[in-house]
């Protein structure tokens, strides 16, 4: 190539050059400092591990189907939001806020204070080194007298809460008009 002949993208790239405003060459120096800020903190460990969890987990619940729900629940929740008045969402808070109360009593912290306990010294009775290992250690435990009534005492739990339930429901069924 000659010193008189230009390449034909020389003549582009001076157009180009010649057609950017100000506001333009603005614009694409804001966007490209923002892109290498980006860059800058996907280099950050920390970052860089956050989106690779990110990246795996969409992959799983893509490939469990997980995704599809993701998206119909987000769709559901949106409909939800435009359907609502203000009066059912006046409702909907009384409602939760009465939930709460009367969910915020000493007797259920306390309740569940209790729980949490008798399950972590579960876990821990289970993890012993004299805790049964194999299905016929199960099966030998069957035959300690305490564990034949804990065993009664499940079922007979289940079947209280079953009568309860019953008699709940018959009290709560309308009585026609005579």
């Amino acid at each position: 190539m000659n010193a008189t002949t230009r390449p034909p993208l020389d003549g582009a790239a001076a157009a180009v050059t010649d057609a950017l405003t100000d506001g333009m060459v603005e614009r694409l120096v804001t966007t490209g400092a923002n892109g290498l800020e980006l860059l800058d903190r996907l280099n950050d460990p920390d970052t860089r591990a956050a989106v690779h969890r990110l990246l795996d987990g969409l992959t799983t619940l893509h490939n469990s189907g997980g995704l599809d729900t993701l998206f119909e629940i987000a769709a559901v929740a949106h409909a939800a939001r435009s359907a609502a008045s203000d009066s059912m969402v006046e409702r909907l808070t009384e409602f939760a806020e009465s939930m709460v109360t009367n969910m915020a009593t000493p007797e259920i912290a306390e309740l569940a204070r209790d729980t949490e306990r008798a399950l972590y010294d579960a876990q821990r009775c289970c993890d012993a080194p004299d805790a049964p290992k194999s299905l016929w250690g199960v099966i030998k435990y069957l035959f300690k007298p305490e564990t034949v009534r804990m065993l009664y005492l499940a079922i007979a739990f289940g079947r209280c809460w079953q009568d309860n339930a019953k008699t709940t429901a018959k009290s709560m069924v309308p009585v026609p008009n005579q």
